[in-house]
This record gives C-alpha cells, sequence and structure tokens, in this order.
C-alpha cells in the first residue's frame, strides 16, 4: 500500500498541469457540438460578456491577467481600502435615508442597527425648520448626521449646528457632513448654485468641526441618468476635482480641501462590478490627491447607495435580494457606510417592515455572514484586480473628456455630458426591451394577479436637469395600459396560445410566449377553443418540425376563427398566414406595444 504524504495536495499532484490552449480546445469543442463554429483561438472570445464603457468579462482569468499592485489598506493607492483596519472593527456605517422628520422612524432605526442618518431637507425632504424634530431624543456625539439639502443646504447646516450647541455636544465629538453638493443640485435641477456658502461651511469645519465633512460629491444624479459606472466615477472625479479648486482658492490647503469631501456611489446588483467601481473609485482619487500635491489626504471616504435605478414597482418584494446584493458588493468593494433603500423605495414613503428589513441587510452580511472581517475579501481576484484596473482607465479616460469640455460645470451647462449619459441609457434600453437584461418579475417572470403595496407618496424632489430613469419603465408603461383595461372592462388583454403537437414538443415555447406577453400585461389563454378566448391575438407554440408540417394550417383555421393576427413562437421562417414572429432576442416592448394597440387597450 502507498502511503500518501498528508500535504493535501498530493492527488492534485499525481496529475498533469492543464495548458490554457487545452482549455480554449475543449472549450471550442463543445460550443461547436451546439452548432457554434468557433476556432480554439475564438473560444475564449465567444464566451465573454460585453459590458458597457467597451470593457468585457471573460470565461477564464489565470496570473497572466496583470493588474497592478493594489498595496495594502491604508495605504496608497488606497484601492484595498482607505484605512489600515478596514471594517474589520464593527463593520460598515449603516446609514438610514429619511424624507420625513419622523422622530419616531428615527429613533427605532437607530436602536436597532443604524449607525447613521441620511436626512434629505428642503426640497424633496422636510422643512429645516423641522431638522429638530426629526432629532429629536438623538445623541447627536453618538450619532453622525449627514444632511442632503441642495440649495437650503446653508440654512440646514446652521440649524444642525445650531442643535449641536444647544445639545452641548462638543465639535469634536461631531460626525457627519453637511452635505454641500452645488454641481449635484444643479445636476438634478438644472439650477446653478453659488460655491462661497459651501466654502464658508468647509473652512468651519475644517477649523472647529474635525469630525464634519462639509461637501459631498454627489455621483447618484449621474448613475440616475442612466450612465455608466465608468461615467459616474468619471463625472465624481470631475466634481471632486472642481471642489478643490474652489476651496484652495477660499483659502484651504490641498490636505484640508480633501478631508472635506464625501463621495456617494450607487451600488447594484452587478456584484463584480460595483466592487470593482468602489475599489476603482479610490485608486483614482489617490491619484487626484497626489497630482494636487497631497497623497496623505487620498482616501477617499465613500458612501455607498443601493441603486434606485434597477428597483422595480413590479413585484417589489425581489428588491429585497437586489438590494442584499448590492449590499454585499458595497461592503466587499470596501465602502465607509452603506445605504440600503426599501424594498418599496419605487412606490413611494416606506413603511416600518420596509424600513426593518433595509437595516437588517447590512446586519444580516456583518454579523450573521462576517463579511466585515476580512479586508477587502475580493482583493488577489484575477478576475476582480483586472476589472478594476480597466475601470479605472475607463473612469479616467471619460474624466479627461469631462476635463476637456472646460470642467464639470460646463459640460453640465453645455448638455455635452447629458448628451454622453443618454447615449449610453439608449444602448441600455434597448437590450432592456429585448430582454437581453432581465428584470425578475417584470420582464421575467411576471405575476399579473400581483396585488402591489400601496404607500403614501414621497415629497416631490428636484426636478428641471438629468432625466431619472428606472429599468423597468418600458415595461411598467405596458402594465399600466393593462392596469386601465382591468379597472375599465373587467378583464386584461389576452392571447390565444395554439399549442401544436404533444406536450413535448410545444412546452418550451408556450413557456416562452407566456412569460413574454404577460410582461407587458397580456394574459395568455391556453385552454379551450380559440372562439371562447375573447381575443382575436393567437400565437402558435410548437417545435420547428411540426411548424412545417402544420403552422400553415393551424394559422389559417384561427383566421377562420375570427383571429386578426397571428404570432409564432420561433425564429422568423417561410410560414404562410403568420404575421409576426416572437423569439428570444426580438424587441419585446415593440411587440407588446403594437399588440396592445391592435386590441385598443390604450
Amino acid at each position: 500500500m502507498t502511503v500518501l504524504p498528508n500535504d493535501g495536495l498530493s492527488l492534485a499532484a499525481e496529475f498533469p498541469s492543464a495548458t490554457h490552449e487545452q482549455w480554449r480546445r475543449l472549450v471550442a469543442g463543445v460550443l461547436n457540438k451546439s452548432g457554434r463554429e468557433v476556432s480554439d483561438e475564438t473560444a475564449e472570445a465567444a464566451l465573454s460578456t460585453a459590458l458597457e464603457d467597451g470593457l468585457a468579462t471573460r470565461p477564464l482569468y489565470t496570473a497572466h491577467d496583470e493588474a497592478p499592485d493594489p498595496g495594502f489598506p491604508g495605504f496608497a493607492p488606497f484601492v484595498r481600502g482607505g484605512r489600515p483596519d478596514g471594517s474589520t472593527v464593527g463593520g460598515w456605517g449603516v446609514r438610514q435615508r429619511h424624507t420625513t422628520a419622523d422622530g419616531a422612524a428615527v429613533l427605532a432605526d437607530l436602536e436597532n442597527g443604524v449607525s447613521s442618518l441620511w436626512l434629505v431637507v428642503g426640497e424633496g425632504g422636510f422643512p429645516v425648520s423641522s431638522l429638530a424634530q426629526a432629532l429629536e431624543g438623538v445623541l447627536l456625539d453618538l450619532a453622525p448626521v449627514v444632511l442632503d439639502a441642495g440649495r437650503d443646504t446653508e440654512p440646514a447646516a446652521r440649524e444642525l449646528l445650531r442643535l449641536y450647541g444647544e445639545r452641548g455636544v462638543a465639535k469634536d465629538a461631531a460626525r457627519g457632513s453637511l452635505g454641500a453638493d452645488p454641481l449635484g443640485h444643479e445636476a438634478r435641477s438644472g439650477e446653478a448654485l453659488d460655491f462661497a456658502p459651501a466654502a464658508v461651511l468647509a473652512r468651519r469645519c475644517a477649523e472647529e468641526y474635525p469630525g464634519l465633512r462639509a461637501l459631498t460629491v454627489d455621483a447618484l444624479p449621474y448613475h440616475e441618468a442612466g450612465g455608466s459606472a465608468a461615467q459616474e466615477l468619471g463625472a465624481s472625479l470631475a466634481t471632486g476635482v472642481a471642489y478643490l479648486r474652489e476651496l484652495t482658492e477660499a483659502g484651504l490647503s490641498a490636505e484640508q480641501a480633501c478631508g472635506q469631501l464625501e463621495f456617494r456611489y450607487a451600488a447594484t446588483a452587478d456584484q463584480f462590478l460595483t466592487i470593482a467601481k468602489l475599489r476603482a473609485a479610490r485608486r483614482l482619487w489617490a491619484r487626484v490627491a497626489e497630482v494636487c500635491g497631497a497623497p496623505r489626504a487620498g482616501a477617499q471616504v465613500q458612501h455607498a447607495v443601493t441603486s434606485p435605478v434597477m428597483m422595480s414597482r413590479r413585484d417589489p418584494w425581489v428588491n429585497m435580494l437586489r438590494t442584499t446584493i448590492a449590499t454585499l458588493a458595497a461592503g466587499v468593494g470596501g465602502a465607509d457606510a452603506v445605504t440600503v433603500l426599501p424594498f418599496d423605495h419605487a412606490l413611494g414613503l416606506p413603511d416600518a417592515f420596509a424600513r426593518r428589513i433595509a437595516r437588517n441587510t447590512s446586519t444580516i452580511l456583518v454579523e450573521e455572514s462576517h463579511l466585515a472581517r476580512v479586508i477587502d475579501p475580493a482583493g488577489g481576484s484575477w478576475y476582480v484586480e483586472r476589472l478594476t484596473d480597466e475601470l479605472a482607465h475607463a473612469g479616467w479616460e471619460f474624466f479627461q473628456r469631462i476635463e476637456g469640455l472646460g470642467g464639470q460645470a460646463t459640460a453640465l451647462r453645455s448638455g455635452r455630458l447629458g448628451e454622453d449619459l443618454a447615449k449610453t441609457w439608449e444602448a441600455r434600453s434597448a437590450k432592456l426591451a429585448k430582454r437581453r437584461e432581465p428584470i425578475t418579475g417584470v420582464s421575467e417572470f411576471p405575476n399579473l394577479g400581483e396585488r402591489v403595496p400601496q404607500r403614501e407618496p414621497v415629497p416631490e424632489p428636484p426636478s428641471g436637469g438629468l432625466p431619472k430613469v428606472r429599468r423597468d419603465e418600458a415595461f411598467e408603461v405596458l402594465r399600466a395600459r393593462s392596469d386601465a383595461h382591468l379597472a375599465a372592462t373587467g378583464s386584461r388583454p389576452r392571447v390565444y396560445l395554439a399549442s401544436i403537437g404533444p406536450a413535448a414538443a410545444h412546452t418550451a415555447r408556450t413557456s416562452f410566449v407566456s412569460n413574454l406577453f404577460q410582461a407587458g400585461g397580456i394574459e395568455p389563454v391556453t385552454e379551450g377553443a380559440f372562439e371562447d378566448s375573447g381575443t382575436t391575438e393567437a400565437c402558435l407554440c410548437s417545435s420547428d418540425a411540426l411548424y412545417e408540417e402544420q403552422a400553415a394550417s393551424t394559422a389559417r383555421d384561427l383566421r377562420a376563427a375570427g383571429a386578426g393576427h397571428v404570432f409564432l413562437a420561433g425564429r422568423p421562417g417561410q410560414y404562410t398566414d403568420v404575421d409576426a414572429y416572437v423569439f428570444a432576442g426580438c424587441d419585446a416592448v415593440a411587440v407588446l406595444s403594437a399588440t396592445l394597440d391592435r386590441m385598443g387597450v390604450s
């Protein structure tokens, strides 16, 4: 009997090492068997996934995929985190957002896991005069407060500082941000603000309140306008640089100016892209600080917010899963604070249950999943390091484009920045319409019988600047038309699915088209005769072989029974008496909209 050394690797060592070329050859063999003509050299590219910004995710990464040394946490270029201890002591900050002066809700959050507050004051939130009410009973020396007040930043900041003094909070104990963000406000509203008040606040914080920052660089307006990850990075860099210029001109040193900024980014359910974005953002800002002569102040402070763009209004419960993945990505990416938007965010003001689930999302990831016990857990991954590097270069390129236009303010006011974001969203909208980017509960697996929760409306946010987009918006328009039809007639618009042959022949395509039509609020009818279906729309579902034999005759029979329009589920072919085809990759939004038009559903 042979006794193997107890090193845990001996069995693997008995096999010869595989090469990259061997792997490619095997992949090419599998793809060719499935009908895709590829060579060994193109096999890897055939499995790659295109991302925005000209990037792509390959199916395999190895040690040959080089990326710059990310360094150590707490040291430039800060890719691995802005602090040497990362979030290992207490996890990332759990920051809850409030748009109403509900002191009871604020206290409930703080008593159940929330560690800091994000208060929307003024337009889109509650009045400055209600700030004391919102913070009634809050221990301001323990709970950091971040303001988001737009044009009301100056009075809101004065009121918060007054409350600190009135409640005996020492100036060095105050924590948080006064949230001045003139360019962010302009991006949302189109209204240009004077920077002078923000500079005054920054000087006061630098001189009197060491734990307070005066300004927020909010990248959410660019994300919410449909921007890509690189565009979000580039716009945030351009905004940060603009603020550094203003602050140093106002008399602050470069180190002081850097210390007055907090950056806010969106975290999406694309976990690896979010991880890479936050890591790349720190690297890019470290480079800016270095060029400005303040390398020691280059550790970017990051506030991640789960993406409003990804939140769906239909089947909102799925948003809990989306925000969980986004929060995990933000934590792994090294965010200092994370705001989990409640699952009903797209419907209106969240209720107590939604706020509870939101704050518990971070708690579970930190306390039960122990996600914060390791600093930069994705670090060293060939894929993550390469994606971080590629995204950093793409973000820097977009930053240079904005600077070439004259800076962030000029790019905004000229409309050039908005045009770039709109082009990105147009391309993404096409993917959404074709269901190449699926939305669970909306474009995939919709539930026509669901009851959407009703919520109180949110305060009207600023408008007039960059648009706000949502992934579900095209399908939401279709579903709203169906809902109106249901309310007026008592039934939804319908389509009759004419299945040909045994179940094995038609089940896959029947399921496919049923899913597709329901995404537009159209109810599929699979039982009974066409004459009893209550519709003039029909769709053939079967295998290609049976289509050759029976598609034309079945379509003629449906027309004789009253069908005005006949679809066929499958790729376009030479079938007579068929008006249109539905297949994977077709423009589902256009198909569904035209179908509703024919049925008179407005």
